[in-house]
């Protein structure tokens, strides 16, 4: 029987699955698919129990069998730091501590009982997260009006942000989670974290996100990283191209204790963020050289195009110039040839020459353009006309030309105007007998 198969993903679950893949370095894109469907898709929740199971601590959804949870302090891949609460000290201090004994306890067992009990008539309204930035500028706030404005700069973003911007920057990563409830919380602000020189530290090496476990956002993150005590810090960094928590402070810490915990976690760590920084950078160059190498065949492919255009376009230029002189001889001949046939034409057309004892006969020389003489005979009662079609059909003529008269100088009307459709005889004309005519070459004008 076949597996049923799985359903399509939309537009924006292919993007959070692109996004938790790059986050956590997971290969297995089936793998990624289901820690985010087992979180509905919550990327922020997918991310924090990932981070913790490389931490060591069981996924959420394979919890740990019912036992105390135990801090192993030899796995040298997450530092941990954790100040206990200082035992009581003189006959006094005992004394108090034994008398206040049962009531804490009793108090505790109560608190944890109620608690206990109202999750079944009431879910934790901290399980879903509906407004995470709000949680945390609504903690900052908060933290101002109890603390005052001196403090380190919060980041005022989602904790998947902050990952997201620690791991772009190459950056270490604080997160503090403030317990409220917790008796050493108001202590460790006033006395630890608004101190200057904390300030100053946490200014200037790092990035810090901190957030309420009483805010959604705060106890979504308290139950990825799985806090033992307050107050609690977690140092995260990009160690093996993964996000992973490398130092937990855990109690009340002192300033310069916190200060030196954290320089420790840092330098402990340092060659990871150079091996990460070489690497990026590295890469960074590979792919300047991957797009200086692009750039140089584009523009060499270019080059090579535009050669190639020019070459085709003086190809076609060559042979518009050939087939111009080619259609241009082509006319020349067909010119030729129809002047040829003209000229046979008008020289079949004429009439006979008259016999030179002809008394109406007229004998006209006619010198042409290249000095040479033609004679011919003439009837006094044929129009100029005839002497055109004689002189156009000899082959010497010019193909454009007048007769002019040599004394007085006039030209012969021989062709037909609008003016004088038919041309006049010769002896209107005014001819003699003999006649030395001249022929004009108009070919040029």
């Amino acid at each position: 029987m076949a597996a049923p198969e799985e359903p399509e993903l939309s537009q924006a679950q292919t993007e959070k699955l692109l996004q938790f893949q790059d986050l956590t370095g997971l290969e297995s894109m089936d793998q990624c698919r289901r820690t985010l469907e087992q979180h509905n898709w919550n990327i922020e929740a997918a991310v924090q129990d990932r981070l913790n199971e490389q931490e060591g601590v069981p996924s959420v959804f394979n919890p740990p069998p019912s036992r105390p949870l135990q801090v192993n302090t030899a796995d040298h891949r997450v530092y941990s730091y954790i100040v206990s609460r200082p035992q009581p000290r003189g006959l006094l201090g005992w004394s108090y501590y034994l008398i206040m004994l049962p009531f804490r306890f009793t108090y505790y067992t109560l608190l944890d009982i109620f608690r206990f009990a109202l999750r079944f008539i009431r879910p934790d309204p901290r399980g879903r997260v509906t407004d995470p930035v709000g949680d945390v500028v609504s903690f900052i706030h908060s933290f101002e009006e109890s603390y005052g404005r001196s403090h380190p700069v919060f980041y005022q973003g989602t904790y998947s942000q902050a990952l997201n911007d620690a791991k772009r920057e190459l950056r270490y990563l604080l997160v503090y989670l403030h317990g409220e409830d917790h008796q050493d919380t108001d202590e460790f602000c006033r006395s630890t974290l608004c101190t200057e020189e904390v300030i100053t530290f946490l200014n200037t090496r790092m990035l810090f996100w901190a957030c309420s476990t009483s805010k959604p956002e705060g106890y979504r993150v308290s139950q990825a990283l799985r806090e033992n005590t307050y107050p609690f810090l977690a140092m995260i960094m990009l160690k093996d191209r993964k996000m992973t928590v490398v130092g937990r402070l855990e109690g009340l810490i002192q300033p310069e204790d916190l200060i030196n915990q954290l320089t420790f976690i840092m330098e402990a760590n340092q060659t990871y963020l150079m091996s990460e920084r070489l690497e990026r950078e590295e890469r960074n160059q590979t792919q300047v050289l991957r797009q200086q190498q692009d750039e140089a065949y584009l523009a060499s492919l270019r080059a090579d195009q535009e050669k190639e255009r020019k070459k085709r376009e003086e190809q076609e230029q060559r042979r518009q110039e050939e087939e111009k002189v080619r259609q241009t001889a082509l006319a020349e001949e067909r010119r030729r040839r129809t002047l040829e046939e003209e000229k046979e034409r008008k020289s079949e057309c004429l009439p006979p020459e008259p016999p030179a004892d002809d008394a109406e006969s007229v004998k006209i020389v006619f010198k042409l353009p290249n000095d040479t003489r033609v004679e011919r005979r003439f009837l006094f009662g044929q129009s100029l006309t005839v002497i055109y079609d004689f002189l156009f059909s000899l082959k010497e003529t010019p193909e454009k030309f007048q007769i002019v008269t040599n004394f007085p100088r006039r030209v012969l009307p021989c062709l037909p105007t609008e003016q004088q459709p038919n041309p006049p005889t010769l002896k209107e004309a005014g001819l003699s007998r003999s006649e030395v005519l001249f022929v004009q070459d108009l070919t040029d004008d």
